[in-house]
């Protein structure tokens, strides 16, 4: 069992680097042993190990640099990317993790001048994409440990299995730059190769009865469907689903390490909700055959890696939802081994009472309270192992997801606690104010960061796992936040999405080939801002013209001009909504 034998057999990465910069190449070398650096060509990305004339020359900028996190071939060359700043978040399993606070994509595309008009064009768009990706919230890595790998699957592992480079101990589904790495592997950089996951990690210490301890909660986001909000719904046709996350709560007490997995997902169904100016999109379910198939992967692969798989769908059993929600529930019941559970999450709770997830609690908690924990001793034992997962999911998986994952997790801590008698059997950790506001302060920081990542806002209702109840000052947050997500999904996400689909490989570049941006990428005129000021101008003059409308007749045909050519604005907009939002440019929804 390796959860964390002693450093020295344990690999390491180099913690400390350089960045020489010269005319013709970037130099890359630890501070440490100058002799094991890398250089890169400026010119054409070529990766060379670093030899006697490497680092000869004067340097024309030298900076210190945290890591390497790949290489991505554009049309006219590679970008290289690299750690510039980071933060210390905490410590996992006795070990620093760092949060990415700058990175940045390092041009060696010097051929960039031969290029044809259009592949300049394209370039441009290319490199905008690698500049939203530089501002990626909530990634973090670790030099001496693995962050992708849960505390379970660890005791699984081989002796011998942390003294393998980083990148092989990885999970590759949450490695968020793996496809960035190849030519790093393939040169056998190992000491550089830096491993980013995205999700949250949160840690507190508390001390409960005189028992010091620390609770971390480690999520981890697959990157198999990465993408925004509204243009990464439902499930591909392998049975990946969007905004898929594993949320691990680690609680170290007395020598015991305990660890409570949850998953989150959207629908696995074929599903889409494209957005076209409406605050609330159109929900479409995509008929197609292979839909038993693509539920049966995804639930197969869940009960290989996880064990016994009970459902918690949280979506509303009316309209638009209540229908998705049933056809969730007919292709679950082909499932006969996955127990499915429907919580109206909006109609039994509202927006204030959280106590009433008990009532779901009452229909869920035997058999979850069977899964079980994972659970080791300080001398490596196992005593118990966790036999099943919750999987929660809304719409978005986020916001009603991430207060009822907070509800099941608090029921597991108190029953941790009561196992090795730091609780009796009539205590729980709500009792205790300081440690539990601690508590819930990290389950709702890590529903902020996983709501960034997908929907480029903070969670809605934190409120209810921050303090238990809607505040003014958070329902106000709410609203903004809506607000916000509207603006994004609508305006921002289509080059978001584009971006996401680069980093992960879902789309590659290609050489010597027809632009593929040209078909969508066509510069579209956009009629938004003319609507907009004629949809405003139309209900200023209206609304002016009817006030003034008692004079005479003159003034109501006036009002009445206006009303309808506002009326009209309105009619188009909605009609082409669609067309007027950003979308990408680069891959097809499924």
């Amino acid at each position: 069992m390796e959860i964390a034998p002693p450093s020295s057999s344990r690999f390491k990465l180099y913690d400390q680097l350089q960045l020489l910069e010269f005319p013709d190449k970037y130099v890359i070398k630890p501070v440490d042993s100058p002799h094991e650096g890398f250089s890169v060509d400026r010119r054409d990305g070529n990766i060379k190990p670093l030899d006697d004339n490497s680092s000869s020359g004067n340097a024309t900028k030298v900076s210190k640099i945290f890591g390497v996190g790949g290489t991505i071939r554009l049309l006219a060359g590679t970008h290289l990317l690299v750690i510039t700043a980071r933060e210390e978040a905490g410590t996992f399993l006795g070990f620093p993790i760092f949060r990415v606070t700058g990175m940045k994509f390092l041009p060696c595309n010097g051929n960039l001048r031969f290029a044809t008009a259009q592949e300049k064009k394209d370039e441009a768009y290319f490199r905008t994409l690698l500049q939203a990706l530089e501002t990626t919230p909530g990634l973090y890595f670790s030099y001496e440990t693995d962050l992708t790998v849960n505390l379970q699957r660890r005791s699984k592992l081989a002796v011998g299995w942390t003294s393998k480079p980083m990148w092989k101990q990885a999970d590759p589904r949450y490695v968020w730059n793996w496809h960035l790495l190849e030519e790093l592997i393939e040169c056998k950089l190992d000491g550089f190769i830096t491993p980013l996951l995205q999700g949250s990690y949160q840690v507190a210490e508390l001390q409960l009865k005189n028992s010091p301890s620390v609770i971390s909660l480690i999520s981890r986001r697959c990157t198999r469907r990465l993408g925004t909000r509204m243009w990464r719904r439902g499930a591909n046709l392998e049975g990946d689903t969007a905004n898929f996350v594993e949320s691990e709560q680690i609680l170290e007490i007395n020598g015991f390490k305990f660890s409570l997995l949850q998953v989150r997902g959207s629908i696995p169904l074929l599903w889409e909700q494209i957005v076209d100016l409406s605050y609330k999109p159109q929900l479409k379910i995509n008929k197609h055959e292979d839909t038993p198939k693509v539920v049966q992967r995804h639930f197969h692969d869940l009960s290989q890696r996880y064990g016994e798989v009970m459902v918690v769908n949280l979506t509303d059993q009316h309209g638009a939802e209540g229908e998705l929600g049933k056809a969730y529930a007919t292709e679950m019941a082909r499932l006969p081994d996955v127990r499915y559970v429907a919580f109206d999450f909006h109609h039994i709770c509202g927006t204030t009472n959280f106590d009433n997830l008990g009532v779901l609690y009452e229909e869920i908690g035997d058999e979850f309270e069977k899964q079980g924990y994972f659970l080791v001793d300080a001398d490596g034992n196992i005593l118990e192992e966790q036999k099943g997962v919750i999987r929660s999911n809304c719409i978005d998986c986020l916001d009603r997801t991430n207060v009822t994952q907070n509800y099941m997790a608090q029921k597991s801590l108190n029953l941790q606690l009561q196992r090795i008698g730091v609780l009796d059997s009539a205590e729980c950790v709500s009792m205790f104010e300081g440690d539990y506001t601690k508590f819930r302060t990290i389950w709702a920081e890590q529903g902020d960061e996983i709501s960034l990542q997908y929907a480029g806002t903070y969670a809605l209702k934190g409120d209810l796992v921050r303090y238990g109840k809607q505040t003014v000052s958070g329902a106000i947050k709410d609203g903004i936040s809506a607000m916000s997500r509207y603006y994004l999904n609508n305006f921002q996400d289509g080059v978001r999405q584009d971006a996401l689909d680069l980093i992960s490989g879902r789309y590659t570049v290609g050489t010597n080939s027809p632009s593929q941006l040209q078909p969508i990428g066509g510069s579209q005129p956009s009629f938004l801002p003319v609507a907009s000021a004629l949809l405003i101008g139309g209900v200023t003059v209206t609304s002016f013209t009817i006030h003034q409308a008692g004079r005479n007749t003159q003034q109501y045909l006036a009002s009445a001009l206006w009303a309808g050519v506002t009326a009209g604005v309105v009619a188009v907009i909605k009609a082409n909504g669609r067309h007027l939002c950003s979308r990408p440019r680069l891959c097809h929804l499924i």
